[in-house]
């Protein structure tokens, strides 16, 4: 539920920068442009949003334990 949580809350944030940066877009270079830049910033937040979503989530124990089993593979 946590994770639902932070993702929306990560989207909404990202969604309001990328629609600024879309406007700027549209008042400098045009209509097609802003398009453009705004589709690929906005299937890029979707993504951003997941993996901080996902990272901010992450059990502490599972962290732990994937730390000790790299530091262990990394010893000789």
């Amino acid at each position: 539920m946590l994770l639902i949580v932070y993702y929306i809350a990560i989207m909404l944030l990202l969604n309001v920068v990328t629609v600024i940066i879309g406007f700027v877009v549209e008042a400098w270079m045009g209509s097609v442009a802003s398009l453009i830049v705004f589709l690929a910033l906005y299937f890029l937040t979707l993504w951003i949003a997941w993996v901080l979503s996902v990272w901010l989530t992450q059990p502490k124990i599972v962290a732990d334990v994937a730390d000790k089993v790299l530091a262990v593979q990394k010893a000789p």
